[in-house]
C-alpha cells in the first residue's frame, strides 16, 4: 500500500471510531506535534489524546493529498464535537513522515474556523 492510501485508510479508521485500527498504522515511537501547542510522543500518548478528543468520531474533509517519498501532506477540514457536543470545525495541514511502512511522525498545523 502506498503512503497516501495508508493515510486515507488510517483516517477512515478514526472516522469510524476505531482508534486501535488507526494506531495499527503507526510506529511505536510515533511523534505527533501540534505546531505551537504540544507534542505527543509514543502510541500511548496518541491513544490517550484520541480517547479524550474524539469522544465521537470526527468528520474529515480531505481536500488535497501530496505525496513525495516518505512524506504525505494532507490539507482539509476536520469537524469534532466538544465536551458539550457542539461541532467545531478546523482547517488543517498535516505533514506526515512514514518510516518502514508505518506512520512515524506528524506535524499538524490546525486553525479553528
Amino acid at each position: 500500500m502506498d503512503n497516501k492510501a495508508m493515510l486515507l485508510e488510517a483516517n477512515d479508521k478514526i472516522a469510524k471510531g476505531d482508534h486501535e485500527g488507526f494506531l495499527a498504522f503507526c510506529s511505536e515511537d510515533l511523534v505527533w506535534e501540534f505546531i505551537g501547542e504540544r507534542v505527543l510522543e509514543g502510541k500511548a500518548a496518541v491513544r490517550d489524546y484520541l480517547e479524550a478528543t474524539y469522544r465521537e468520531p470526527p468528520v474529515f474533509d480531505v481536500q488535497q493529498l501530496i505525496g513525495d517519498n516518505d512524506n504525505v501532506v494532507a490539507i482539509g477540514k476536520i469537524t469534532i464535537k466538544d465536551a458539550e457536543g457542539i461541532p467545531l470545525t478546523y482547517s488543517y495541514c498535516d505533514v506526515w513522515r512514514f518510516r518502514d511502512g508505518q506512520m512515524a511522525a506528524l506535524q499538524a498545523f490546525v486553525i479553528a474556523l
